[in-house]
């Protein structure tokens, strides 16, 4: 454990640089699209899924530990970091989930383990309702969600995510500058687990590489794709056969505590593990105690 967490928060070597980052990708065809993806490790498959504005780079803290384990797999959906970002393109959960699949069926997966966060909640949701109507070429072994809006009727958007949502979102996304981004982005952390000046830093070049600030008002439609498919969604979390965790920070403003709970009533099968002061990034505020948590689910389903 020790040589795995040198990466940790708290080392002086934690900081992966978007460009370290970048340079060991690589990328493939959607469509018309370049999608950056990496791949690293032996074993069974995991496939990351990340959160909705940021992207793969996310999961920089975990993955020293998840790839000294694991085979694992993670793109920039389309739209979000490294990957193309058309400016007239119709985003949806729907079209992610298919960027998925097809990823995982031409790389010849067989079986594979989710890790989903956020955003990347609705897509493994939706990849979980293919599984339960026989439509995916590939088993999913288990499902790990961090902080995410499972259920629509609890989540608490902040005000910048309903104003890109409303009618001026074109607007106030074309104007977003970087303290409106550091301030409600910090926001979403524990008091304990702000993300530092440089880590800000580098979500925000994130953000806006190629322009992707300006699609913040079509990316984040997925909000209302959660209430139109809240029965297909939530249906899936409770009749899949796949093991299912959620290990949710609650101090996340958006989908902490009454996320947690209604998993609990909602999913009683599911396990629920819950980090006191940790907010809506988890897997950046304490990647130690996640790894942990993770490890100590697949150890009971073996």
């Amino acid at each position: 454990m020790e040589q795995i967490w040198a990466w940790g928060r708290s080392s002086t070597a934690a900081h992966v640089t978007l460009d370290e980052w970048q340079q060991a990708g690589q990328w493939f065809s959607y469509g018309d699209h370049a999608i950056f993806s990496r791949t690293a490790g032996q074993g069974e498959v995991v496939l990351l899924l990340h959160a909705f504005p940021t992207a793969s780079w996310d999961w920089h803290r975990l993955w020293p530990a998840l790839t000294s384990r694991y085979r694992v797999m993670v793109a920039d959906m389309l739209g979000f970091g490294f990957s193309d970002k058309p400016p007239h393109y119709r985003y949806s959960i729907n079209d992610q989930a298919d960027l998925q699949q097809g990823w995982l069926e031409a790389a010849g997966v067989e079986r594979v383990h989710l890790i989903a966060h956020n955003y990347g909640c609705s897509v493994a949701q939706e990849l979980l309702a293919r599984e339960l109507e026989g439509g995916l070429r590939f088993d999913i072994a288990s499902t790990c969600f961090l902080n995410g809006a499972l259920f629509p009727e609890v989540h608490q958007p902040i005000t910048l995510q309903k104003l890109l949502c409303g009618p001026l979102g074109g607007l106030v996304s074309r104007g977003f500058v970087r303290q409106v981004f550091d301030y409600n982005f910090s926001k979403l952390f524990g008091e304990r687990t702000k993300p530092s000046p440089e880590e800000l830093d580098d979500f925000w070049q994130l953000l806006v590489y190629n322009n992707g600030q300006g699609i913040l008002h079509r990316l984040i439609r997925y909000m209302e794709e959660r209430r139109c498919h809240r029965h297909r969604w939530v249906g899936a979390l409770q009749h899949t056969k796949v093991p299912l965790q959620l290990i949710s920070g609650r101090a996340d403003p958006v989908s902490g505590i009454a996320m947690a709970e209604r998993f609990r009533v909602l999913v009683p099968q599911g396990d629920l593990v819950s980090l006191e002061h940790i907010g809506h990034y988890p897997h950046v505020e304490a990647p130690e105690r996640v790894w942990r948590e993770y490890l100590n689910f697949q150890r009971g389903l073996a």
